[in-house]
Parts: C-alpha cells; sequence; structure tokens
C-alpha cells in the first residue's frame, strides 16, 4: 500500500491508492432513522439573492475558469472511463454545435476529425522506421559475434557473400571477404582454432547483454521484459507513468538490438509491441484531443499493438485480430478501422526498407506447394497437444522462477543474472549449429521446404546426388525413394532434438530478467524443432510403408506426401498457442506467413488442441500470469466469476473497520477538509447531505479537491482556514463578517455508480468490467452504506481462488 505523505503548508505529494476511498469518521448509521424531507431554501438548487454585503468579497466559482490538474490523474491510479468518455462527448458535441456557426470552426472541426487519421499515419510510419532499424542491426550484430566482413564492417554474413563470384554451391555461405575471428587472428579457421572462435562468440554475447542490463539500469528501467502484460493493464486502464516515455522508447530500441544479438533465447516480436505503444503515446502529445483524454489515448495505444505485430510478423491483419484478442479492453468499431489502417502503412514502410533483402517483411517467410492429407491431421493434433502441455509447463515454471527471483536475494542482483544466463546460453550454444544460429535464421531453417537450391543437413537425403551431407538434392528420378533419410539428416535429427531440450530449459530462466526479451520467437522456435522432428519421423514412415494400405492412396509413386516444413509450422503455432492462449489472430498471423490458405484446418486444428489442453491445465496466459505475479489491477473479461456472493460481502467498511470518512454538502471548514485529506490516503470522498443523514450527494476526487483549495488559497480573496466549503450551487446564509466560501459543486460528481448491499457480486464485477469503474458506492434507501474499489474485487477474487488477497500490490 502507498502512504501519502500528508497535506499540509498547501503542497500535495499524494500516494493515494483507487481502492481506499474510505474511512468515515465518527459517523454511526442508523438504518431505522427517518430522516425528514428537506426544507431548506439552498437545497433546492437556486439562491434567491445573494444574501452577501456588497462590500464583501465575491464569492467565486473557482470551476468557471480553467485549473490546471483538475481531472488529471496520479501515477500509479485507475482512469475513470465514464467521466473521460463524457469530456469526449462535450468537446465533440461543443465543436459540432460551433462549426454552424463559423467557417473557420468548421474547418477545426474537420482537422479534428481527421487528426485521428493522421496519427495512425504518423505511428505506422515512425513504428515500421523503428522496426526496420531494428531488424538490419540485430541482424549485422548477431553476425559480428562469428566474425567480420573485411569490405565493410558493416555487412552482415549474407551481404558481405552477394557480390562474390568465389562462393560455391555447397558452401554458398563461405567466400573470401567474410573472415571469422580466428581466421582473421591466427590465419586459419580449422582444428583447436575453432576454439578461439567459441571464445570470441561468448565474449560478444556477454559484452551485448551487459550493456543492455546497464543501459536499462541506468537510464530506463521500463524497457525491460516483453511489455505486453503492462502493456494489457495500461489499456485497462491503469496509469504507469513513463512506461510509454521517450526514454523508454530509446533504451528499448537500443537494448533490443543488443539483447537479440547476444544470442540469449528471447525474440523482438514482443517487445516490438511496445516500441509502438512508445511511439503513439509521445506522438498523442502533438494532439490536444488525444494530449487531455485518457480514454482516447487508450484508443490510439490499442491501435499501436496491431502496428506492432503487423511489423513484428509483416502480417498486418493478424495484427489488428491480436490486438482485439489478446491485449484491448476497449475496442469500438472506429479503433478497427484506424488499427488496420495503421498497421497497414507500418508494413508498407517495413516492406520499402526492406532490411531483410528478399522484398520480405519477415525472415522466415516461406511458401509450402504440397497439398496435406486429411490423416495428417491426427499428428497435426498431437502437435497441439504437445504445444499445451509445453505452454502449461513454460508457464508454471516460468513463474515459479520470476517469483524465486522476487522473494529472494537473486533478485538484488540482475547484472549478475544477465550476465550468468548469457554465458550459459553461448557456452552451450555455439557447439550445435541450430542453436548457435539465431533464433529467426533457426525457424526459416525448419520452416523450410526442401528443394533443388538447398543444401542444409535436413535436405540430406540418400537419393541425393553424392549422397552426402550438403549435397544438391537430385530428383530426376522425382520417386519417393529419393525421400530416404542420408547420413546428414540423422545428424540434424538429434541435434535438433538436444537443441529442443536446450530451447526450453533455457527460455525459462530467460523469460523476464532485466533486459528486453520477447516470447513469440523461442515459442515458435521450440515449436517449430518439434514439428521438424515429428515431419521428419512421418515422412519416414510414409517412405518405408508407402505399399501399405494407410498410405496407398495418399502417397502415390513420384510424388512427395509429406512436407516437414509444413509440421514445423504447425507446431510453432501449437506452442506459441500454448503459451499465449491466441487463436484467431494466431492462424491469421500464420497464414500471412506462408500464404498459403490450404494449411488454415491444420493451423486450427492444433491451435484450438493447444488451447484446450493448456486451459485444461492451467487456466492463465503467460501475460495473464505475470500480471497476477506483478499485482497489477487488472479484471480479465475472459475470467467468469462463479461465486454467490453479494455487494454487503465485499463493500467496506467492515464491521471491525473505522467509520467511512465523508464530506458534507456544507458546513466543513476548509481547514477541516485540508485536515481529512492529511490523514487518509484514499483516493476520493463520499458528498453526503449531513453527518447524521447520511443521505448521499455524490462523489469528489482526492486529487480535484486539493488542486482546487489550492487554487482557492492563492487566487480567491479572502479564503482562510475557517472558509466554508460548499459542493451547492449556493451555501446557507452566513454572517456578513464571515470569510468567503469555497464553492466545488463544479468538481462533485452528482451521478456516481451505487449499488445496493443485496446486488450479487457477479453483476458488480460485470459493472467494473464493461464500464471501466475505478469505485461504485453501496446505498440502501439513499443513504451511503460503504464503498467497493477495483482492488476489493481483484482482493475478493483473490480469495475466493484461495490465493494471496495482499498478492494485489497496485490500487
Amino acid at each position: 500500500m502507498m502512504d501519502n505523505g500528508g497535506f499540509c503548508n498547501n503542497n500535495y505529494h499524494s500516494g493515494s491508492s483507487d481502492d481506499e476511498l474510505v474511512d468515515i469518521s465518527d459517523v454511526t448509521v442508523n438504518f431505522s432513522e427517518d430522516v425528514p424531507p428537506l426544507d431548506l431554501d439552498y437545497s433546492a438548487g437556486g439562491c434567491k439573492a445573494d444574501w452577501r454585503p456588497s462590500n464583501s468579497p465575491k464569492l467565486i466559482d473557482l470551476m468557471d475558469y480553467p485549473v490546471p490538474g483538475i481531472g488529471t490523474y496520479e501515477d500509479f491510479n485507475t482512469i475513470d472511463w465514464v467521466r473521460e468518455k463524457s469530456k469526449d462527448r462535450d468537446r465533440h458535441r461543443e465543436i459540432t454545435n460551433k462549426s454552424k456557426h463559423s467557417t473557420v470552426a468548421l474547418l477545426f472541426s474537420i482537422s479534428d476529425a481527421f487528426s485521428g487519421w493522421l496519427l495512425m499515419l504518423l505511428i505506422g510510419l515512425m513504428s515500421g522506421a523503428l522496426a526496420g532499424g531494428i531488424d538490419i542491426a540485430a541482424h549485422w550484430m548477431t553476425d559480428l559475434k562469428e566474425g567480420v566482413c573485411l569490405n565493410g564492417f558493416w555487412f552482415n554474413h549474407e551481404h558481405c557473400c552477394w557480390a562474390s563470384n568465389e562462393t560455391t554451391f555447397q558452401e554458398r555461405d563461405k567466400c573470401p571477404q567474410w573472415k571469422t575471428w580466428a581466421e582473421l587472428m591466427v590465419g586459419v579457421s580449422e582444428g583447436s582454432v575453432n576454439v578461439l572462435n567459441h571464445f570470441m562468440y561468448v565474449s560478444w554475447a556477454l559484452l551485448f547483454a551487459f550493456l543492455a542490463v546497464i543501459l536499462v539500469r541506468a537510464f530506463a528501467p521500463y524497457a525491460c521484459g516483453s511489455g505486453i502484460p503492462e502493456i494489457k493493464t495500461i489499456l485497462s486502464g491503469f496509469i504507469i507513468r513513463g512506461y510509454l516515455g521517450k526514454w523508454t522508447l530509446i533504451i528499448k530500441t537500443i537494448t533490443l538490438v543488443l539483447a537479440v544479438s547476444s544470442g540469449l533465447s528471447l525474440g523482438k516480436e514482443g517487445p516490438l509491441v511496445h516500441v509502438a505503444c512508445c511511439c503513439a503515446n509521445i506522438l498523442c502529445h502533438f494532439f490536444t484531443k488525444y494530449r487531455r483524454n485518457e480514454a482516447k489515448r487508450r484508443e490510439v495505444l490499442s491501435a499501436a499493438s496491431a502496428v506492432g505485430v503487423s511489423v513484428a510478423f509483416g502480417a498486418p491483419i493478424g495484427g489488428v485480430l491480436f490486438s482485439l484478442e489478446e491485449v484491448s479492453y476497449y475496442f469500438p468499431l472506429k479503433t478497427l478501422w484506424r488499427s488496420f489502417f495503421a498497421a497497414l502503412v507500418a508494413a508498407f514502410t517495413l516492406r520499402s526498407i526492406n532490411p531483410f533483402g528478399n522484398s520480405r517483411l519477415v525472415l522466415f517467410y516461406v511458401e509450402f506447394h504440397t497439398p496435406w492429407h486429411l490423416l495428417e491431421l491426427i499428428p497435426f493434433v498431437l502437435l497441439g497437444i504437445f504445444g499445451g502441455l509445453w505452454g502449461a509447463f513454460f508457464i508454471h515454471a516460468n513463474i515459479a522462477w520470476c517469483r524465486l527471483r522476487k522473494n529472494t536475494r537473486l533478485g538484488h542482483y540482475p547484472v549478475i543474472e544477465v550476465l550468468v544466463v548469457t554465458l550459459l546460453t553461448a557456452l552451450l550454444a555455439f557447439p550445435i549449429e541450430y542453436t548457435r544460429m539465431s533464433s529467426s535464421e533457426l525457424i526459416s531453417e525448419l520452416f523450410n521446404d526442401c528443394g533443388l537450391l538447398d543444401s542444409s543437413k535436413l535436405c540430406d537425403y540418400s537419393g541425393n546426388s553424392g549422397g552426402t551431407s550438403g549435397s544438391v538434392n537430385a530428383t530426376a528420378a522425382n520417386g519417393l525413394g529419393a525421400r530416404l533419410a542420408g547420413p546428414g539428416l540423422y545428424t540434424a535429427m538429434w541435434q535438433l532434438a538436444l537443441a529442443l531440450v536446450f530451447k526450453m530449459l533455457i527460455t525459462v530462466a530467460t523469460f523476464g530478467i532485466k533486459v528486453p526479451s520477447g516470447l513469440f520467437i523461442p515459442s515458435i522456435a521450440v515449436g517449430a524443432i518439434a514439428g521438424r522432428l515429428l515431419g521428419v519421423g512421418m515422412e519416414q514412415l510414409a517412405v518405408h510403408n508407402h505399399d501399405r494400405k494407410i498410405f496407398r492412396g495418399w502417397c502415390s509413386p513420384g510424388a512427395d506426401c509429406i512436407t516437414p516444413g509444413l509440421y514445423a509450422m504447425v507446431g510453432a503455432a501449437a506452442c506459441l498457442g500454448g503459451v499465449t492462449r491466441m487463436t484467431v489472430s494466431l492462424v491469421v498471423i500464420m497464414f500471412e506467413l506462408t500464404g498459403g490458405l490450404e494449411y488454415i484446418v491444420p493451423l486450427m486444428a492444433a491451435t484450438m488442441t493447444s488451447k484446450w489442453v493448456a486451459d485444461a491445465l492451467s487456466r492463465e496466459s503467460i501475460y495473464e500470469a505475470h500480471i497476477r505475479l506483478n499485482g497489477y489491477p487488472f479484471l480479465e473479461a475472459k475470467e467468469e466469476f462463479p461465486h454467490k456472493t453479494l455487494a454487503t460481502d465485499v463493500m467496506r467498511p467492515r464491521q471491525s473497520d473505522p467509520p467511512l470518512s465523508v464530506l458534507t454538502q456544507s458546513g466543513m471548514s476548509v481547514e477541516e477538509v485540508e485536515r481529512l485529506i492529511a490523514d487518509t490516503t484514499y483516493s476520493g470522498f463520499p458528498v453526503v447531505i449531513s453527518q447524521q443523514s447520511q443521505r448521499l450527494v455524490g462523489f469528489v476526487l482526492r486529487r480535484d479537491l486539493v488542486i482546487s483549495l489550492e487554487n482557492a488559497r492563492r487566487h480567491q480573496e479572502g479564503v482562510v482556514s475557517v472558509s466554508a466549503v460548499l459542493f451547492t450551487e449556493c451555501g446557507p446564509p452566513a454572517s456578513p463578517s464571515a470569510p468567503p466560501a469555497v464553492k466545488l459543486h463544479n468538481i462533485l460528481d452528482l451521478s456516481p455508480f451505487t449499488v445496493t448491499v443485496h446486488t450479487p457480486m457477479e453483476i458488480v464485477v460485470d459493472i467494473f468490467r464493461k464500464l471501466g469503474l475505478r469505485q461504485c458506492l453501496v446505498i440502501q434507501n439513499g443513504r451511503l452504506l460503504g464503498i467497493i474499489t477495483k482492488k476489493d474485487i481483484l482482493k475478493h477474487m483473490a480469495q475466493m481462488a484461495n490465493r494471496d488477497p495482499e498478492s494485489i500490490l497496485f490500487n
């Protein structure tokens, strides 16, 4: 719980909580008491006359003039969605009315309507450009661990050998212009000098990881991790100042390149969503309607999430569906159109940059042409089961590791942890070809369908000319015999099996360390390895048993009936779905990666099987698990509330609690209000008619109240500590010698959401989810009884699920 420093000397240092809104001091509510009707003239909402003498200071309504800070929110607080949407409707109504009477106002109205599309254009351009730069830099720095190009150190391995005329077909990745570190230092590349290459590989990896973690710690602590759990929480209405700021953007962009290049088992796809949202948040400050309205800004951030996935996978439609399915809390139809436009612009920008030099948006774009058979749904479903099991295992193991890090001294040494994980990864990854290469290159290799131009060990079949690893595929006979596994393929299989175990274990320890770390690519890599292994196994089974009845009508002679690369793709989708619980968006992303419409059914079968299996073992995705681990106030829309509790079971104050802290609509002085603020840490106060009646009038936020009182002391003549504070249009008659009152009725919410003590909690939870409430008041026959906040609901849900309710750290 965050303590408030107090309210003294007219300085406000807020540490208020959204949930601890109430204390009710010295009030005993007698529910049997009948309150007489109000018969005072000033309670009717109008004043019969100005009762103050002409020489007295004028009673000023402070809210007639704009007061800086009113309507804004403190850090680690939740926005009021209803108030923000109401503000936007009022602003739009005012612009529309003015546009009917003035040409200038009409032009302003048109520019206001167009500003949203202009903002989307800028977000797409900026995010696409940054993603292109990250791809180019990461590709170059990844190859830098193994060697350098003599023609120019800024060329990566592939670009260095493009212009060379001295490459051979079998060893197309070797050219005189590219030198390994051993060749550069010793002059030879064989024998014991491989140890030197290993040493340089580990040294570069440690350097990149060290720079990444130091930059994150020194300049932008929020730049670590994936960012998607926090983005989901922010989109639900929570405020984390600085999480989407300029320093976070700069440091995350730089350290993302360093972290990916270090060879750690992480990806850049999740962090690219964070980068795109940072771009959107920064650009929002140039547009008034988005700068001043938190709800409108979250519509833009939802579109930016789609942009992040669009540039990560080259999948604009998948990005829009990802934002809708996975991260967005409020996603109106207008946001859908703008998300689609922004994702389109971002994909076009990235395509123009062409970071991989192959006119594709991702390194592992593939195309399959062999149709699949109905019986193959069985291994596809098996891959789905594996993906669900892997997802449940990974979530459980990673959360356990992160909790260990959080609750022990391990969390005090993030730099050492990053360096140790990097050292282990580099030492164990270098000896095996499939762990040494970058994850994107590995996925590209596994997705690849063997053809005439492939010299990979995965394409070494005994029917190839020469029959040796790396030879060209000779398919003149084009028969099933040409698909018999050769020695290179057997070597690749056991290496991939080792790589699978290595990736599964090291990714558990890597996700969550204090560098930018995405989960998409490691999960896809695990699934692709498992899928390729199963695909090759099915292929060899069909080759050796092609005359059996089960394969006879399926595998006709002279045709390849099994595509191992397709199994790799299906396995990738299954494992990613098991970890993130994505379904529709995942299938569309994989479809956009392959361009093959006929493979949608296998992808759907594997993805749904993966989700069912993972949900049977654990209901939470990895992002929801990390949200709960960090104690963020996030109400998951997919989670049901099955319990039969009532509002009275959750509201505060409880029987053992002190009474509720309230304000009265009149009768309190400035000093009394300031003392109440100083003595409590609550984010707002209910306003009642009187302490005796407890009849509810409205609700006022702490921040608005403090700013208004400070403004009154500075700008309203004659305001002193004994001045009356009024939440009505006009107050009770006062003596001519009394100091002027402070009128604050315009900061009072006269229509706070209320429920009765008998309202079922499942309805209360739905109200909070669908309206994005911060709090609602509990009344009975018009009398205020208590309050329910978002944190109260989260604590109650945790308690009913036998979890620690104190794990909800933020309000």
